[in-house]
């Protein structure tokens, strides 16, 4: 063969293998914030937080009233963002590589892969084979050495390993045994979200003349908490209110200033035009301690936070500006999930792919008409007990119910979203109808994915006795029976509460090493005009009743000491707390319940 003839060969190989031109195609930013809560922007409502740049970027595009992540914990949903399929098709159910089975817990969780496989299409993988230029910068959460972002399509990687926190939000960004990758070279004392902002605009200044795609998952706004210090004793002057952590709220002011500086460089360098910007996050905002001394944030009106399948911790942020959007400003109550990023960034960009997500483009909502999206319901699946200390389970949404259904038990719980946003009032008794077919569309939905199930823990031991004979019931360990009795994780609650219904009650198990007779003390509050309830306390044929004391408020708690009961056998034995009469408007608030051993 001539030289000539073999040159020819090779350039229409490397003419057929390399990416197809994206010339004119839109770029795409696309910023994804580690447990930022909806409520945590002011145009989300927050009165405390200030975010003045996503603020002016919700009246740019368009804000989703209705937007969720496809699960309460942050890899699953980095799943569905890259992929646009509901992560329970891969097996990545929990955060990586998850939290192992406990002793505590009454079901084994699934088996989990320690990463995204390669198989998988991703949507730098989709873009970059359209042309485009591909970043990732910050979090990547999603497998480690041969899983990371580079062998997912990605041509640049800046902080992104298999980690879940970073090793320091201050420079030096390194522990004994590593350096953050791409961040070797740092001054001290520089801000991890500021040097991913300068990385993240240094990739856009040097691709500007070709599309591109960004991926800026920050690390902030996860714990463990840190803030420039400045910022930090600025929210500490200005008081507390229901949000009112400062060195959070720190964090939060610093990811805005962050998503200001992206925009700025857009405009400074004129592609702000044909850039699609989107912004999220991968789960609710954490609302409980998980080991700090304050919780994070507070998500209210919306239920509880991350971990939680109700709405504090699936509702997320989502503002969309750029190409194709109808109305800037306009704000729509569009039922969404993060599996819709995939084939919405597709579509804004024109790019074809042989994936075939879950999701579905939202580009029509963004236009302004609401009424194409055809789906059915979004779904989830989390069988995992979290660090926030929600039990396994899964949820549907379909129109304005939500089913929240519990693994351990069956227990099913139906809430009027629209209606009645904070999920305070379970129909699962008024509307037993929509119930049996939102849990058949859970069911059809668990099998047509592959979701795996929990199973029965061989090694489960509830609430065993201490060394000193006593028996401590944490209401977090307590099974609810009935209609709106429930735990309440939050810290200034961490209680049962919303006992307004008295055929609620609840039970306890727990084992014993040594029976014998106990007295039974009740951490109890009881708000101002309900004391007097009778309730029943019983373990077998053994029972007793006692009055409940109004003690002011019911997160007002007091220690009583109410009767005694007598257990002849060690092993397994369940404790069930019952309401007899209850005169007031609720029963009462427990925090715990103790089993004291007789002298």
């Amino acid at each position: 063969m001539s030289r000539a003839a073999f040159a020819l060969i090779v350039a229409l190989f490397v003419a057929t293998a390399a990416p197809a031109p994206a010339a004119g195609k839109p770029n795409v930013v696309l910023v994804v914030i580690d447990d930022l809560g909806q409520r945590d922007l002011g145009c989300y409502g927050s009165t405390y937080y200030r975010t003045p740049n996503l603020d002016a970027l919700a009246k740019q595009g368009v804000r989703f009233t209705d937007a969720y992540a496809s699960c309460p914990v942050c890899s699953p949903t980095r799943v569905s963002l890259l992929t646009g399929k509901y992560p329970q098709r891969v097996g990545i159910t929990d955060w990586l590589p998850g939290q192992a089975d406990r002793p505590i817990h009454k079901l084994s969780r699934p088996k989990l892969p320690a990463e995204l496989p390669l198989t998988e299409v991703t949507l730098a993988e989709a873009l970059k084979a359209a042309g485009y230029a591909t970043a990732h910068v910050g979090k990547w959460h999603l497998g480690g050495e041969g899983f990371g972002p580079k062998e997912q399509g990605f041509d640049l990687n800046i902080a992104g390993d298999h980690t879940g926190t970073p090793i320091s939000y201050f420079a030096p960004f390194r522990n004994k045994q590593r350096f953050m990758p791409g961040l070797e070279v740092a001054p001290d004392g520089e801000y991890l979200t500021d040097r991913l902002t300068a990385e993240a605009i240094k990739f856009i200044e040097a691709n500007k003349d070709r599309p591109f795609f960004l991926y800026l998952p920050h690390y902030a706004v996860h714990t463990p908490l840190r803030g420039k210090k400045e910022l930090v004793e600025k929210y500490k002057a200005r008081g507390h209110g229901s949000q009112g952590n400062p060195v959070y709220a720190a964090m939060v002011e610093s990811m805005d200033e962050s998503v200001g500086r992206v925009l700025k460089a857009l405009d400074d360098l004129k592609l702000a035009d044909n850039t699609c910007v989107i912004f999220t996050s991968d789960n609710g905002g954490l609302a409980t301690l998980e080991g700090m001394p304050a919780a994070s944030t507070f998500n209210g009106p919306l239920r509880e936070g991350k971990g939680y399948l109700y709405e504090g911790g699936v509702r997320v942020p989502l503002i969309v500006r750029g190409p194709g959007v109808g109305k800037a400003g306009s704000a729509t109550d569009t039922v969404t999930s993060s599996i819709d990023v995939f084939p919405t960034v597709l579509d804004v960009c024109g790019v074809k792919s042989d994936a075939k997500p879950d999701g579905l483009s939202l580009t029509t909502v963004l236009k302004g008409d609401a009424r194409t999206l055809a789906r059915d319901a979004i779904y989830w699946h989390y069988p995992h007990y979290a660090n926030q200390g929600s039990k396994p389970g899964g949820a549907v949404r379909a129109g304005d119910y939500k089913l929240v259904e519990y693994y351990e038990n069956g227990r099913r719980e139906l809430f009027n979203v629209k209606q009645d946003l904070s999920e305070s009032r379970n129909l699962s008794a008024d509307k037993p109808d929509v119930v049996k077919d939102l849990a058949a569309k859970l069911a059809a939905w668990r099998t047509e994915v592959g979701a795996k199930m929990p199973t029965p823990n061989p090694d489960y031991h509830p609430n065993p006795q201490a060394a000193d004979g006593t028996v401590t019931l944490h209401a977090r360990s307590a099974e609810v029976h009935g209609v709106m009795l429930r735990y309440e994780p939050l810290p200034h609650k961490d209680t049962l509460g919303f006992w307004v219904n008295p055929k609620d009650f609840a039970t306890w198990e727990f084992e014993l090493s040594k029976p014998g007779t106990f007295t039974v003390e009740v951490l109890q509050g009881c708000g101002k005009g309900s004391g007097g309830s009778e309730v029943e306390v019983s373990s077998g044929d053994a029972k007793f009743t006692f009055v409940v004391k109004e003690t002011g408020g019911f997160q007002t708690f007091e220690a009583r000491e109410v009767g005694t009961l007598a257990f002849d056998k060690p092993g397994r034995h369940t404790l069930t707390v019952t309401p007899v009469k209850k005169p007031g408007a609720a029963v009462m608030d427990v925090r715990q319940v103790v089993l004291k051993p007789g002298k």
